[in-house]
C-alpha cells in the first residue's frame, strides 16, 4: 500500500528536505504541499491524502487550528504533528484537536517516516524525546524531581534575553552593571540545565514568560 502524504511548512528549504527524506520510501508519496493553512485545507479537500504532514507555526493559523480543520474537511486524513515544542501542552492540545502524532523537529529525519507509517495503520506516533520530555514533567508532578525555581529578576533577566535584548541594554535597564546581568545569566542556565539562548527562548516561550 502507498501512503499518499501532504507536507504543510511554511519554510521552503524545511519543506524540501522533508520532501526528500520522504520520496526515498518506496511506501510513500508526496502528494502535495502547501506553506499556509489555507493552501492545506484546499489541497486536503481535493486531494484526500492518507497523511498530512503539518508544521505547528504557519503564519496565518497555528496547528492546533488547523488540525481541528483539517478533520473537519477530512475525516480520513492522520495528522503528523512537527514541531519545535515537546511541552506537553503543546502535545495535549493537537492530541486534542485530532493529531494522531507529534513529531519533533530536531528528529524528523528519523522519525517522520515511522510516525506516518504507523498512523496511516490507525496507531500514533510520539518522538522519543516528545515522550522523555512527557515523563520528566510527571516525574516533577509526583515530586520525583523538583522543577527549577527562578528568583523573581532571574525571571526578569530570563523574559528580556528571550525577547532578544543583550546584555548591556538589560542591564541598563535594571540599573545594575553588565556582570551582574552575566551571573545572573550563569544561574538561569545551571538551574534550567540550558547551554543556548535559543534552548532558554524555547523554555520562556513554554512557561509562558514570552508569548508566541
Amino acid at each position: 500500500m502507498t501512503i499518499s502524504v501532504i507536507l504543510v511548512e511554511d519554510h521552503q528549504m524545511v519543506r524540501e528536505a522533508l520532501r526528500e527524506v520522504l520520496i526515498k520510501e518506496s511506501d510513500i508519496e508526496v502528494v502535495g504541499e502547501a506553506g499556509d493553512a489555507q493552501e492545506a485545507l484546499r489541497q486536503v479537500g481535493v486531494l484526500h491524502p492518507d497523511v498530512v504532514v503539518l508544521d505547528f507555526r504557519l503564519p496565518d493559523l497555528n496547528g492546533v487550528e488547523v488540525t481541528a480543520r483539517l478533520r473537519d474537511a477530512d475525516r480520513h486524513a492522520k495528522v503528523v504533528a512537527l514541531s519545535a515544542f515537546s511541552d506537553k501542552r503543546f502535545v495535549a492540545a493537537m492530541l486534542r484537536a485530532g493529531a494522531a502524532a507529534y513529531v519533533s523537529k530536531s528528529a524528523a529525519g528519523t522519525e517522520l517516516v515511522g510516525a506516518i507509517r504507523a498512523v496511516a495503520i490507525g496507531l500514533e506516533y510520539f518522538s522519543p524525546d516528545i515522550l522523555h520530555a512527557s515523563i520528566t514533567k510527571v516525574r516533577c508532578s509526583l515530586g520525583e524531581a523538583d522543577p527549577p525555581r527562578l528568583a523573581r529578576r532571574e525571571r526578569e533577566v530570563l523574559r528580556l534575553i528571550a525577547e532578544g535584548v543583550r546584555s548591556p541594554a538589560i542591564a541598563e535597564e535594571m540599573q545594575v552593571s553588565v556582570a551582574t546581568i552575566e551571573v545572573h545569566r550563569r544561574n538561569i542556565m545551571r538551574k534550567l540545565g540550558l547551554r543556548t539562548v535559543a534552548e532558554l527562548t524555547k523554555h520562556a516561550i513554554r512557561e509562558g514568560i514570552i508569548s508566541l
